[in-house]
């Protein structure tokens, strides 16, 4: 029995997955097992997988179920004290395992240790800093208004905790993991280890598609959790509502210049307003949006990505 289970679905992720598997192998907390969830691949994730050679590598094949599936399929396989996930494309630093287990460590009461998220590109080359909350305890207020982990791939996680709280919800895939945080957080205390350790990827890929499914999924998120929420913090949902679409919107204008993310923004920012209005006082938000969503909408794709990258520059100097 390993003292950490590592869970990593793969669906074709062929381009990243052994520099994913890497990052957990040269953890400096050795103590470990890899599970392998792979979800149907029909690329060459399986052989790349297969072709490292190391003893806590374990591999299961289904046929394709989506993340949340995998994940459970993967906990159930698992037999580490405390649990991991990890999404096929994101890395994580060295220390990153251990840190979070001595935080856990030194706080008995906790349940879930989570890092800061740093943001790369497809290339592996360094994007954008994350949030870099740091907040110990009952996150769980925090945690309604928005995402304050990020991503799926950071927290570690007591297993007796996920197994109380019940595996990852299939009907979600974007929001599944924040819908698992939510659940953990009503329950437990987390604490933070403030420092940068997972490295996020970001994909341009069918970024429109995505973004409105990732839309689609926070809403029954959000509705769901106001549902379950306490009377007394109800008044937050419009708080979270505008969370989510100030994220949306400056999410959509991360990709390519194309006049369809354009009009997203637009609309995006729009329910952004109208959820959280004080957005209108706060200069830096409302001036990079109302910039550069008709750079985009007007003009060519070149110029519009030219005249954003120069206005970055003036502001930086």
């Amino acid at each position: 029995m390993s003292l950490i289970s590592v869970i990593i679905p793969v669906f074709n992720g062929e381009n990243t997955i052994k520099e994913t598997i890497k990052s957990v192998l040269t953890q400096t907390c050795s103590d470990l097992e890899i599970i392998i969830i792979n979800d149907g691949s029909q690329d060459s994730s399986l052989n790349i997988v297969s072709s490292l050679k190391d003893s806590r590598i374990k591999v299961f094949s289904y046929d394709n179920a989506g993340i949340s599936t995998s994940r459970n399929r993967g906990f159930f396989h698992s037999s580490g004290e405390f649990i991991s996930f990890l999404d096929a494309d994101d890395l994580w630093t060295p220390d990153k395992l251990e840190a979070q287990f001595k935080a856990l460590q030194a706080n008995p009461e906790a349940a879930v240790a989570y890092s800061w998220v740093n943001y790369i590109d497809e290339s592996g080359q360094f994007f954008r800093v994350g949030n870099h909350q740091t907040l110990n305890g009952n996150v769980y207020e925090k945690l309604l208004v928005q995402n304050l982990l990020e991503n799926g791939s950071n927290p570690l996680i007591r297993r007796q905790a996920l197994t109380e709280v019940g595996g990852f919800d299939p009907a979600f895939s974007s929001a599944a993991d924040w819908d698992m945080w939510l659940r953990l957080a009503a329950r437990y205390p987390f604490v933070v280890v403030p420092s940068p350790q997972i490295l996020y990827r970001m994909s341009g890929s069918s970024m429109s598609s995505n973004i409105l499914k990732m839309e689609a999924e926070c809403l029954q998120l959000i509705e769901k959790a106001f549902n379950q929420a306490p009377a007394s913090l109800k008044f937050l949902e419009k708080n979270s509502l505008g969370a989510l679409y100030n994220y949306l919107t400056f999410k959509v204008l991360e990709g390519s210049s194309k006049r369809q993310n354009a009009i997203l923004a637009a609309r995006f920012f729009g329910q952004l307003v109208r959820n959280d209005p004080s957005v209108l006082r706060r200069p830096k938000p409302m001036l990079t949006a109302l910039f550069k969503i008709p750079v985009v909408l007007f003009l060519p794709p070149q110029q519009s990505h030219a005249l954003i990258n120069t206005a970055k520059k003036v502001l930086i100097n």
